[in-house]
């Protein structure tokens, strides 16, 4: 039984001194497969899982915005009509979710009084932070009756992180932990927000991510020379095809075809994109049929991609995704990396009875070669921020 949402309550109650209106529950999410696709117009195939930030919150009578951190032990408050950007960084997240909803139009004209906290592990690759601003959204939306569509607040999420958090993501994020829907993955087109559910039958499978303990140090430069070099391959591609706007708009084949207009990098990062969105077109025909097996084997060929085309992969990710590749291919069906790359989790499909053999196994193997231990949390697909009961 999760105990996060008592908790929550009970810090509410402990710090405001009487009981939240409601509780929200917003959750991390997990991409199984289409990685570095989403700016390049692709898809991507995220789902919201069962680790999630639980907001309890209560209207007050003024204009003040009262907040608490009850995982950091930690407050701030700031007015409602002045909702400016903070020396504390995870008050950010909370301030410009008020701020930019502000910003569209939507009238926030009293304080309130929140707490939060929850189980997505930071730092793991699992969008602590997107789960954060969706929560705070959607909390902010049913209590004061501004009936914000969904999508609007994955958007409005998206810009509270480029403008408050600072940091520049896609929509996917906070797509999934707004959109999430239980037993089912989200194809995302990213080119126009268009989205599709596509079946994920877990009855007899569940979802293993290894955190390889290593920090994304090398992500955020190599992010940006990733965006540049597939801009690069697009403008070299538009001599030949003059329509085209992005790597959506191109073929394995063509980029092939082009081999020698393009610098050696900029083509293996051209191949590896276009190969991995019409991967995720497949890999939902898959789903359709119920295949898991031949989706965990595409798994598989991302990681391959991200490894030796993309180059984001590091030697302790290749390793954990290795050691799935050698066990016995019933209790394990597919793993990758998940997520920029430079370190993070790989995501690997276990079979339910197989899951502590698998972690046992991929433990001792990296406590072995890294003599550091392997933290590893097991998910599954959950719907999306809503009440909690």
């Amino acid at each position: 039984m999760n105990t996060y949402p008592d908790k929550i309550a009970e810090a509410f109650v402990h710090v405001f001194g009487k009981k939240p209106s409601f509780i929200v529950r917003a959750p991390g999410r997990i991409n199984l497969i289409g990685e570095h696709t989403d700016y390049n117009n692709g898809f991507v195939l995220p789902a919201a899982i069962d680790k999630a930030i639980y907001f309890a919150i209560a209207p007050r009578t003024d204009r003040l915005c009262k907040l608490y951190a009850a995982d950091l032990d930690d407050a701030y408050e700031f007015a409602v009509d002045k909702p400016l950007k903070s020396s504390k960084s995870w008050a950010n997240y909370l301030i410009g979710m008020v701020s930019e909803l502000g910003a569209s139009g939507h009238v926030i004209d009293k304080g309130f009084e929140v707490a939060f906290g929850g189980d997505v592990p930071n730092g793991a690759g699992l969008s602590s932070s997107a789960a954060v601003e969706s929560g705070m959204g959607f909390a902010l939306s049913k209590m004061f009756a501004l009936n914000v569509p969904r999508l609007e607040l994955a958007l409005t999420a998206q810009r509270a992180e480029h403008n408050f958090a600072g940091l520049q993501c896609g929509i996917m994020d906070m797509f999934a932990s707004i959109h999430g829907q239980e037993n089912a993955v989200i194809r995302l087109d990213c080119r126009d927000l268009s989205f599709e559910y596509f079946p994920f039958d877990l009855s007899h499978y569940k979802i293993v991510l290894c955190n390889s303990g290593v920090k994304h140090t090398l992500a955020e430069s190599a992010y940006n020379t990733r965006r540049l070099e597939c801009e690069e391959g697009v403008a070299i591609l538009k001599e030949f095809y003059p329509t085209i706007e992005s790597l959506r708009d191109v073929t394995l084949a063509q980029v092939e075809n082009h081999r020698a207009a393009m610098p050696d990098n900029v083509y293996r990062r051209c191949r590896y994109v276009t190969a991995e969105i019409a991967r995720v077109v497949a890999a939902c025909e898959d789903l359709q049929k119920g295949d898991l097996a031949a989706f965990g084997q595409k798994m598989y060929a991302t990681h391959e991609g991200l490894s030796k085309d993309y180059e984001v992969s590091c030697d302790e990710l290749d390793f954990l995704v290795q050691q799935a590749h050698q066990l016995p291919v019933e209790d394990v069906l597919g793993s990758r990396l998940m997520g920029g790359g430079f370190g993070g989790c790989t995501i690997s499909i276990v079979k339910t009875e197989g899951v502590d053999r698998f972690i046992e196994s991929m433990s001792l193997a990296y406590a072995n070669k890294y003599q550091r231990s392997l933290a590893t949390y097991v998910v599954t697909i959950t719907d999306g921020v809503g009440v909690v009961a």
